[in-house]
């Protein structure tokens, strides 16, 4: 193959494209890109795609109400499907899933593949975060069952990883769910044996992101969808799982013809690890409203510290409220907590980074340093109208590009 053309669903400012460009932007072609946040009116996302990869680069509406035939045919699809009602910010008991508003999302990626027909790519590239394995929390597995099915209808072997970048020698630990499709007779498939030798050594994600089996773990859990030879989607939707006693998928795995083979690995890479120190600015380079004023120490302090203190609720129960304790400031000898969308915010916060950096003073992470720690270009959400805690809320919507890069080695090997 000379090129695979691509098209990026749910595209935010570019993380799939700027993986994949890393790789070769001559044989991965994006002819069309989607972007659209219903929850605002300034599409900050869109706005800086088209920035970094010009005029027309995106399609600025919602892919709802995009038709099929609008989108160009393609070789390849690729999209971090929104996440949000798997998210790891929500309480496993408020998580809906793919029935949630959000969760929806996955069944346009399902009418393009269906309505593309014969025409359908040979490669689907999705992320999504770990929880999604587990969704919805009623019945657990369901949703990536469905997901699964729904791909096998149309043909497709699947794997899926869960991987964290830092494992891989990566700057951030972000841990999240990608999932590889492809069609049985396309060129990605050549080579397939059994689902055991495809996990662990011979498979995409097994070249890519190689593991190990942990001590005292089977190699393979055998997971059928469905017992159905009809009305499959319907039957997982009311069946799959329903005493809710299974942890049906693991870390790892692989589906083919309608039976999923999952296994729980463990990462191995003896690559040198990166951590904050190797994507830092220098104090030149930092304004003066990222540093931490002396008379907010003790408050980051407290929210950074363990806590077991009496609370009283509105109905007047009482109880003791607990968590554990975090580090401040932030090692930078080590890879980067997750970066959330709340990374920009100026006030104390557990969740936000604080490094001590080379003055000795205490201080945010500033947007370069983000967009460093999801392996994004420097400056790539620098854009008159985008502020700086609208840069950070971009990056905590993002992926780690590298991820995607070492993903499209891979498919380059095999296809080219």
């Amino acid at each position: 193959m000379k090129e695979l053309r691509v098209v990026e669903l749910f595209a935010g400012v570019g993380g799939f494209r700027v993986g994949l460009d890393r790789v070769d932007a001559d044989f991965f072609k994006t002819v069309w890109a989607n972007q659209w946040e219903p929850a605002t009116k300034v599409q900050h996302a869109a706005m800086v795609y088209e920035k970094n990869f010009g005029a027309g680069s995106v399609v600025n509406r919602d892919i709802n109400l995009v038709e099929t035939n609008e989108i160009p045919d393609h070789d390849m699809l690729v999209g971090g499907f929104p996440c949000q009602d798997y998210s790891v910010a929500t309480t496993l008991s408020n998580s809906r899933g793919i029935e949630g508003k959000k969760g929806v999302l996955w069944w346009a990626i399902y009418r393009i593949l269906k309505e593309k027909g014969e025409r359908r790519p040979s490669i689907v590239l999705l992320e999504n975060v770990d929880r999604i394995l587990l969704s919805p929390a009623r019945q657990r597995g369901r949703d990536f069952a469905i997901i699964l099915e729904c791909l096998n209808e149309l043909g497709y072997i699947v794997e899926w990883r869960v991987i964290n970048a830092a494992d891989y020698a990566m700057p951030q630990k972000r841990r999240r769910t990608y999932i590889v499709g492809y069609l049985k007779d396309s060129p990605a498939a050549t080579g397939f044996t059994n689902p055991q030798d495809w996990i662990y050594s011979s498979g995409i994600f097994a070249k890519a992101f190689p593991v190990v089996r942990p001590e005292k773990e089977p190699a393979l859990r055998c997971v059928e969808l469905s017992s159905r030879q009809e009305d499959r989607l319907p039957g997982i939707s009311s069946e799959f799982n329903q005493s809710n006693k299974l942890r049906p998928f693991e870390s790892s795995g692989l589906m083919v013809d309608g039976v999923a083979y999952s296994a729980a690995t463990l990462p191995s890479c003896d690559d040198k690890p990166m951590k904050i120190r190797d994507i830092m600015v220098t104090p030149e380079e930092v304004p003066e409203e990222f540093y931490v004023p002396d008379s907010q120490i003790s408050r980051w302090q407290y929210f950074k510290g363990p806590k077991r203190e009496p609370r009283t609720r509105k109905d007047g129960f009482r109880y003791f409220y607990s968590e554990g304790g975090m580090d401040f400031p932030d090692s930078i000898d080590k890879p980067s907590r997750t970066i959330i969308t709340s990374e920009g915010g100026k006030s104390p916060d557990r969740c936000r980074h604080v490094i001590q950096d080379q003055t000795g003073r205490f201080r945010r992470l500033v947007p370069v340093e983000l967009e460093r720690l999801n392996m994004f270009p420097s400056d790539h959400t620098l854009l008159e109208g985008v502020d700086n805690g609208k840069r950070a809320f971009l990056m905590g919507n993002a992926l780690v590009c590298g991820i995607i890069t070492r993903i499209g080695q891979e498919l380059e090997r095999r296809l080219k």
